[in-house]
């Protein structure tokens, strides 16, 4: 028997964990999940705004302390 879930009372740390579960639930179920149709014209923008100079990368480990900074 499932439990359902009150999304309302998680924490931002436990909903990230089970969105990783899910995900790896997924994959491993299913490896060739199609990507919807608008993540292509993402990526299409993103290169070019990287081809262009417009845009750069950042490391995960400077993503994360960035996001932790502007975190409430």
């Amino acid at each position: 028997m499932t439990v359902p879930l009150d999304l309302a009372q998680m924490t931002v740390p436990d909903k990230l964990r089970l969105m990783e579960e899910l995900w790896q639930n997924l994959v491993a179920s299913d490896p060739d999940i199609p990507s919807p149709a608008w993540h292509a014209s993402v990526l299409e923008e993103r290169d070019r705004l990287l081809d262009s100079g417009a845009d750069s990368f950042i490391s995960w480990d400077e993503a994360k302390a960035e996001l932790r900074r502007t975190r409430p």
